[in-house]
């Protein structure tokens, strides 16, 4: 089994939780309804939960500690698709972003069930309660506001055109994509894509939003080999400050 492979698996899987349940995190105090406010920090918590188990598994494999691994490095150093680092804006935009990714992360999970690396099908195993909720949650209001008023039906839309370039992002193909199949561990990036694709095309089957044309689309790269946009390493700063004043302090 490959280390380099492995390794490059968890760090990107936890990159991305750890950045999208901060942007998460952001509506607290600011949902359009206490019950949403109250669902988005309970989905951003479950999240950098998920986050902290996946640098647990890297610091066993050899990396350094998971507050470490969080905290000190800067944006160039960070394996998150684009899609988890742009700013919330208004609440369409992170509904869609949200059905979007937990989509792909649910399917993910579940895929990797069936890993050869022991530990990570043990937690994925674990978290996929978790998951159950995140997808039901999302695909839940998709349907509700996707075939509600004209207004809702618009703002989704124009999300979901806007944010669909970022989400093929998702599934950036790893340099180690051969050796994580031939080893068991993932089937692969393109397998997730085409499971994602069904699971998108059936939800939005289900509303008056029309699903994005994916053949056309060019998807934006580049997170996944430290080539970020300018929202990353600000979000990052801010997630870091209290660490950094004291790396050494117990909590």
């Amino acid at each position: 089994m490959s280390n380099l492979a492995l390794k490059e698996l968890l760090y990107k899987m936890a990159d991305d939780l750890l950045v999208f349940g901060h942007r998460n995190s952001e509506w607290t105090g600011f949902g359009p309804l206490l019950e949403e406010d109250i669902a988005f920090s309970s989905m951003a918590q479950d999240k950098i939960g998920q986050s902290q188990a996946l640098y647990q598994l890297l610091h066993q494999l050899g990396e350094q500690e998971p507050d470490t691994v969080a905290f000190t490095r800067n944006a160039n150093q960070f394996h998150n698709c684009t899609l988890v680092e742009l700013p919330n804006r208004e609440y369409d935009f992170s509904l869609v972003r949200h059905f979007l990714f937990d989509t792909a992360d649910a399917l993910r999970w579940q895929m990797l069930m069936q890993c050869s690396y022991t530990p990570l099908a043990q937690l994925a195993a674990k978290v996929r309660g978790e998951l159950r909720y995140h997808t039901l949650h999302a695909n839940t209001w998709i349907k509700q506001l996707g075939s509600a008023t004209e207004e809702s039906i618009g703002r989704l839309q124009q999300s979901l055109n806007e944010l669909a370039p970022y989400a093929l992002g998702m599934f950036e193909r790893s340099p180690y994509e051969d050796q994580l199949i031939a080893d068991q561990i993932f089937e692969g990036e393109k397998a997730l894509e085409a499971r994602w694709q069904q699971a998108i095309e059936k939800t939005l089957a289900q509303t008056q939003l029309t699903s994005p044309d994916w053949k056309i689309q060019t998807p934006h790269l580049g997170g996944r080999v430290g080539e970020h946009t300018e929202h990353l390493q600000p979000l990052l700063d801010e997630m870091s400050e209290v660490f950094r004043i004291d790396p050494g302090a117990e909590w």
